[in-house]
């Protein structure tokens, strides 16, 4: 295992807006972090993984969402994530039994209606993708954790070390990456640096310089990630 899941990161224009937006749906807490960026914090009785930071970025969307998150809500509509600000782009028909919605910065995820024996809350994180065993295959071994296929063409890692939901889905889709993700995950580095990842076919965008104390990379899809190594003991 070279790395461990650390948490899930947005850009943003407006990192407090969109920071309210999702602490609101998972009960979790806003922490300005100083530097024009804030932390959702998983609240006592939240839903979601430890922490979401959002971050401040200069260029506007553009291009689809690739990085989600699918959701469980706890009744049997989003009438309480529309009323938080979510907007409807795709009710459930004869194809998909559940919501397509947005966020206030039009980051797409999708809502699942509540069953009996389910929490509500994020429960898969989903990426799009051209090749999902491959996918799947390089991050179980980066992560850990076994991959699982389905008739679909679904391909998941599930027990991922670090990782909060119960799967992280690979999904196969016809369209190529060609912008920079506004979604994007941090890893935690088993050993002192990202020469383990790199070697594993990861491909280093930006080393750590006076501005930022962690690696940028991408895997073999383009999918930028960044990486941190471990904190020294005081």
């Amino acid at each position: 295992m070279i790395a461990r899941f650390k948490d899930l990161c947005m850009d943003a224009a407006d990192p407090r807006a969109l920071g309210d937006f999702w602490a609101g749906i998972l009960g979790g807490e806003v922490v300005d972090t100083g530097d024009g960026d804030v932390r959702v914090d998983r609240g006592p009785g939240g839903a979601g993984p430890e922490s979401i930071w959002v971050n401040r970025v200069p260029e506007s969307r553009t291009g689809k969402t690739r990085v989600h998150l699918d959701l469980r809500l706890a009744g049997a509509d989003p009438a309480v994530l529309l009323a938080a600000g979510a907007r409807l782009v795709r009710e459930p028909d004869s194809e998909i039994s559940w919501w397509v919605l947005a966020d206030p910065e039009g980051n797409q995820f999708c809502a699942f209606a509540g069953r009996e024996g389910t929490r509500p809350g994020p429960f898969e994180l989903v990426v799009d993708c051209a090749d999902p065993v491959a996918q799947a295959t390089w991050w179980a071994g980066v992560v850990g954790g076994r991959v699982e296929t389905s008739d679909e063409g679904h391909a998941s890692v599930v027990g991922a070390a670090g990782f909060p939901w119960r799967d992280w889905v690979f999904d196969p889709v016809p369209d190529r990456k060609r912008v920079k993700n506004r979604v994007h995950w941090d890893v935690d580095l088993t050993g002192p640096d990202a020469t383990a990842l790199i070697a594993a076919g990861a491909t280093l965008l930006r080393e750590p310089d006076a501005d930022v104390d962690w690696w940028v990379l991408a895997d073999p899809e383009g999918n930028e990630f960044c990486a941190f190594a471990p904190r020294r003991a005081a």
